[in-house]
């Protein structure tokens, strides 16, 4: 697979909002193969297609510690929220930079995985937060819209 470029804040492409997946096309296979290995090069939790210039809704995360556990995520569907988390939050998109942002502790969110196959995704904490973040970037919202107060300089590690 390969390392694609991150599309970065002031990109119009992730004001835009992107186009279900009908079906996976050879195309799509090594998409969502890049998307996993442009993530874990880049040491984020999470990647959406259009951070890559992709207007397709295609989500990859993976919150583990190990960087093992990857969730392929097409044409997901949020739906269920509970709970509130305030905590920061960066992103692979808005290079040294994180902020505050409130988003539910729960998330139930229906998608297809990379087999076109139904599934149920459901997480607390730091998924919840990864699942509302990257499917945020489906309808072309940055996380920077949501922060509270002001963005600050961050690390790498800040975004995990």
């Amino acid at each position: 697979m390969a390392i694609r470029k991150i599309r970065t804040i002031g990109d119009e492409i992730l004001g835009h909002v992107t186009k279900p997946v009908k079906f996976i096309t050879p195309r799509t296979a090594i998409l969502i193969g890049d998307m996993l290995d442009t993530m874990y090069e880049s040491g984020g939790v999470g990647l959406a297609a259009p951070q890559v210039g992709i207007l397709k809704q295609i989500v990859v995360i993976d919150v583990t510690e190990e960087g093992n556990n990857p969730i392929v995520l097409i044409n997901p569907e949020i739906i269920e929220l509970s709970g509130e988390q305030t905590g920061q939050e960066a992103c692979l998109s808005v290079p040294g930079k994180a902020g505050i942002v409130t988003r539910a502790n729960y998330a139930k969110v229906k998608a297809y995985d990379q087999h076109m196959k139904e599934i149920i995704v459901e997480g607390e904490d730091l998924l919840a937060r990864a699942l509302q973040h990257e499917i945020d970037h489906l309808s072309g919202i940055l996380y920077v819209s949501k922060v509270e107060g002001d963005l600050v300089d961050a690390s790498v590690e800040d975004r995990r």
